[in-house]
Parts: C-alpha cells; sequence; structure tokens
C-alpha cells in the first residue's frame, strides 16, 4: 500500500551562495545589486524541478553574477520559517573562495565586515561563511590558494590579515606556516633590503 504525501508541506528550496574573495585587502562577498524587488543580496535561486542542488548553484552564479568554473561548497540549510515573506523557503547555503581575478571586473564586491540589511537572512549565510574560511586558515597557508604560487612569507602573512581582519606578528606566523611549505629555491625583491625567499605550499 502506498501512502499519499499530500497532506505534508511543500516548502520551496532554494540555494545561495557566498563567493568569497580579498579585495583591497579585506575579505569580501560577491552581491547581487539591489533592485525595485530585493535588497542587495547574494547570487540564488530556486531549485528547479529533476535539477540537483550544485546544478542550481552554478546556473544561478552564471545567470545571475557572471561567474563560472567554480565548485562551490555545501555547508548549511537555512530553514527559518519567517526568512521569506512571500512563503516558506528552505535555503541551502554554499560557499566558495576565489581570486578576485576570477570575478567579472564589473562585479559587486564587498567586505564581509561591512555587509548588512542584505536581503532575507543573507547577512547570516554571510557571517557564517566567512567563520567557515577564517577557521580554514589559523594553522594552514592559504588552504583556499588565493595566492598564486610561488610567494614569499611576507605575501601569504597579508592574505592571512586580510582573511581574519587582523594583523598577525611575522614570527609567529612564520613558526605556524613554515611546516605546511616548501622553498621553491627562489627569491624576491621586496623593496629595500635583502631578497625574500619564495614557498609553495605542500601537497
Amino acid at each position: 500500500m502506498t501512502s499519499s504525501l499530500d497532506g505534508f508541506p511543500r516548502p520551496a528550496v532554494a540555494v545561495d551562495t557566498a563567493v568569497l574573495t580579498v579585495a583591497d585587502g579585506r575579505l569580501s562577498v560577491l552581491l547581487l545589486p539591489a533592485s525595485d524587488t530585493f535588497a542587495k543580496r547574494l547570487p540564488g535561486t530556486f531549485l528547479h524541478e529533476g535539477e540537483t542542488l550544485e546544478e542550481a548553484v552554478l546556473r544561478s552564479l552564471s545567470s545571475k553574477a557572471g561567474v563560472r568554473g567554480l565548485q562551490p561548497q555545501q555547508v548549511k540549510v537555512f530553514d527559518d520559517v519567517n526568512r521569506d515573506s512571500r512563503t516558506r523557503v528552505l535555503s541551502v547555503a554554499f560557499v566558495d573562495v576565489v581570486r578576485s581575478s576570477a570575478l567579472p571586473a564589473d562585479a559587486l564586491v564587498e567586505p564581509v565586515d561591512s555587509v548588512s540589511g542584505l536581503a532575507f537572512d543573507h547577512d547570516q549565510i554571510v557571517a557564517f561563511a566567512a567563520e567557515i574560511v577564517r577557521e580554514s586558515y589559523v594553522s594552514a597557508p592559504d588552504p583556499r590558494g588565493l595566492l598564486a604560487e610561488p610567494f614569499t612569507l611576507r605575501e601569504l602573512r597579508e592574505v592571512h590579515e586580510a582573511v581574519s581582519g587582523e594583523r598577525i606578528l611575522p614570527d609567529t606566523f612564520r613558526r605556524t606556516m613554515l611546516p605546511g611549505l616548501e622553498a621553491t629555491g627562489q627569491f624576491s625583491s621586496e623593496g629595500r633590503g635583502r631578497p625574500a625567499e619564495m614557498y609553495r605550499r605542500v601537497g
């Protein structure tokens, strides 16, 4: 005997993606501009019939933000019953981290710590995504590949400071990061003083 599911609610399912990058020395997020209908918001869309969550995410990034070639990671479902005034909507949040060069030249990018008043609960999604990325940078050298290899320890520290939003002591940073780096044998001149050794990530 097949039981009917007609009596169960049918919430709509949406996907919203926090695409993070470093711009002007700060951890930033890609946003869609405000419209007559919505305030600024993350790229997102409703899940279509026969479509996977990943397909919906890639479709929304391409069609609404002009971004292609990303591999967003699913991180959390936001399910507050009042998150969308139009109907009950569950949002499956995704996050990706890219170099700013991967975004369109006219992309709207704002520092995550300055973001407020976004549509729906997108402020919360941005904060959650930023925390995930910041945690990944605590003890690993640029795990999201924001910096092109090879790089100097100073360049690496500047990226980590941008992600964390805090100053980092050079000596402490060096001790923490060196186990995850290998020297390339190359050197770069960073202004005055002796040339700086260049590294790449291990693994």
